[in-house]
């Protein structure tokens, strides 16, 4: 790596520690090399939107964030067979594979974690990781997150896969919810609620954020500006989701 000099985007998981990770970042920062990971969730266009209404004001500071997934793909005896096998072997499953996805959206719309409660089980016996948990994450800001996530459970949707649930945002001025067919509606404290309008369509993954991660990728290759998901940034990630597993081993609060 080090002699060849080629800028890095890397899928995740980054690591199966958050060790490794470490190791990976500080060898990449070592090589001299330009390093990201490819975290696409944060580039669906339902979440650029919600960081735009935030950064706009238009319902205030954001208060408490609230995600519900319900995948249901991890049913029955051929759980994950028809698309991701290699699921049933992981170790840790939900927050490993698909948390980290909400540990950096969220950070990227409500900023830092600082503290961190979990709990976590495994619904369906022939997995060897965890399908369900309830996340709380308390951000430095005073704003808290719950993801209610469960793989083994269904949600009645076309495609559960494309926003991944249902969300709503309350915020000192109002709140915004997100449904499972990415309708966004906003509502100011005493007015009625109205749709909002912004750009999306049921392609490839997640409204295609690959192909936006991707180009965020090569555009900061060529303005020289910093990637949103650069390894060191991404460890923060990390750090959450190693704090997550220890809350829900120990039955404690963690803080980071």
């Amino acid at each position: 790596m080090g002699t060849r000099g080629i800028n890095i985007v890397c899928q995740k998981p980054l690591a199966p520690t958050l060790e490794a990770g470490e190791r990976i970042v500080a060898a990449a920062r070592s090589a001299g090399i330009r390093f990201m990971v490819h975290e696409n969730f944060r580039w669906q266009p339902w979440y650029r939107k919600i960081r735009e209404i935030r950064e706009s004001g238009e319902i205030g500071e954001f208060t408490h964030l609230y995600m519900r997934t319900r995948t249901g793909d991890g049913w029955g005896e051929r759980a994950y067979l028809d698309r991701q096998p290699f699921f049933r072997d992981y170790p840790r499953l939900l927050i490993f594979e698909t948390g980290v996805h909400f540990v950096d959206t969220f950070r990227f719309l409500l900023g830092e974690v600082v503290e961190v409660f979990a709990h976590l089980r495994q619904l369906n016996p022939v997995i060897k990781g965890e399908d369900t948990g309830q996340i709380f994450l308390r951000f430095a800001s005073g704003a808290t997150a719950i993801w209610d996530a469960n793989r083994y459970n269904e949600v009645v949707s076309p495609s559960p896969r494309y926003t991944f649930g249902e969300l709503r945002v309350d915020a000192m001025g109002g709140h915004l919810t997100l449904d499972t067919e990415s309708n966004m509606k906003l509502k100011k404290l005493g007015d009625p609620e109205q749709t909002v309008d912004y750009v999306r369509q049921d392609v490839n993954f997640g409204s295609d954020c690959v192909y936006a991660t991707q180009r965020h990728f090569v555009e900061c290759l060529l303005s020289g500006a910093e990637f949103e998901s650069n390894g060191e940034d991404y460890l923060k990630t990390l750090r959450v989701v190693e704090a997550i597993y220890q809350a829900a081993a120990t039955g404690s609060v963690v803080k980071l």
